[in-house]
């Protein structure tokens, strides 16, 4: 995923707020985009074409929070990229920019047309529109391909209507995503995205246990709608620019306390204070389920077996991280 040049920082645009003076008259993918998967850069890589041709910037639209959050607000649902994570990967992609659209009562009970005439047309001004094939927007989720497809006829814009994005003949989706880590399968998770999935959270002080086994750790805590099975893996962890190996635990301990889910992480070759920092987890490999042992002895044998695996499964993968980008 090429990075955005450095003379067309990539800008960030919020609802009715500033920026649209750099994205005059852009070409924009539209769409949730969570996890910026395979699938989606497809249609992202659409717009950045049809862009150039056009000599026009290339933008993506995308909603926060996601529908899905809004009209089912007691159930807990398991997003990929916080939005955040999804800025950052957009950032690497080559696009100019993004507007997020703050998906609320109003945004809900827009019909499709005035979805296209408002927004895309009013307020962006766009020369072209790209989705994948089961994009809907607007009330009752009227706005279809077909539809917007039609409105740009009307309007003056053009349409691109991406096709299914398939891998080994089966199609690339976010719910893909998030059944191979709910499996643990986070190998085939990042063949799905295009990169390793990963998280982001701010390191805070755990009971300090690890450090009487050997194993100091770092700990995270995830949302608590993070679908990731639990269980150790191999990780890379970055911490500003710098990149560091290590073995990771999520879960709920259950040889000791099996409380609260945390994110603990032991960092091969690394000394130094990180409480407070913010870390970027991706996932490499997937070594076991959460275990309990006969003995404290028993479980340290087993963590110099998991680090002996995770520093394998990273050996084998020197440059899986996931690429990054800085939004303006």
């Amino acid at each position: 995923m090429p990075e955005s040049p450095p003379d067309r920082p990539f800008v960030v645009i919020r609802d009715d707020g500033p920026g649209t003076e750099r994205l005059v008259r852009p070409v924009v993918a539209i769409g949730n985009f969570d996890g910026v998967h395979r699938g989606h850069r497809a249609v992202i890589g659409t717009a950045i074409k049809r862009a150039k041709s056009a000599h026009r910037p290339s933008a993506l639209v995308t909603f926060e929070p996601h529908p899905r959050s809004f009209f089912r607000p007691d159930e807990p649902s398991f997003k990929l990229t916080s939005e955040a994570a999804k800025l950052r990967l957009l950032a690497a992609t080559g696009l100019d920019g993004a507007v997020v659209l703050t998906f609320n009562a109003a945004l809900a009970g827009l019909s499709a047309e005035a979805f296209v005439e408002r927004i895309l047309m009013e307020r962006l001004a766009i020369t072209g529109a790209v989705v994948g094939f089961n994009f809907h927007f607007g009330k009752d989720r009227r706005g279809t391909p077909d539809f917007l497809v039609a409105q740009g006829a009307r309007h003056g814009f053009s349409v691109d209507v991406v096709p299914p994005f398939q891998l080994d003949g089966k199609r690339v989706s976010s719910g893909a995503v998030r059944d191979a880590l709910a499996a643990g399968q986070v190998a085939e998770a990042a063949e799905l995205l295009g990169y390793p999935w990963f998280v982001t959270a701010q390191v805070v002080h755990g009971d300090k246990r690890g450090r009487t086994l050997g194993y100091p750790t770092a700990n995270l805590r995830l949302g608590p709608d993070c679908g990731l099975k639990h269980g150790i893996y191999a990780v890379r962890v970055g911490l500003g620019d710098a990149r560091y190996d290590g073995v990771a635990s999520f879960g709920r301990r259950p040889m000791f306390d099996n409380g609260a889910v945390l994110l603990e992480i032991f960092l091969f070759d690394f000394s130094g204070d990180l409480y407070g920092a913010a870390l970027d987890v991706a996932f490499i490999a997937w070594i076991r389920p959460e275990m309990t042992f006969d003995n404290v002895d028993d479980l340290i044998r087993r963590m110099d077996r998991d680090s002996s695996q995770a520093r394998l499964a990273l050996a084998r993968a020197p440059n899986a991280f996931p690429p990054l980008g800085v939004p303006g």
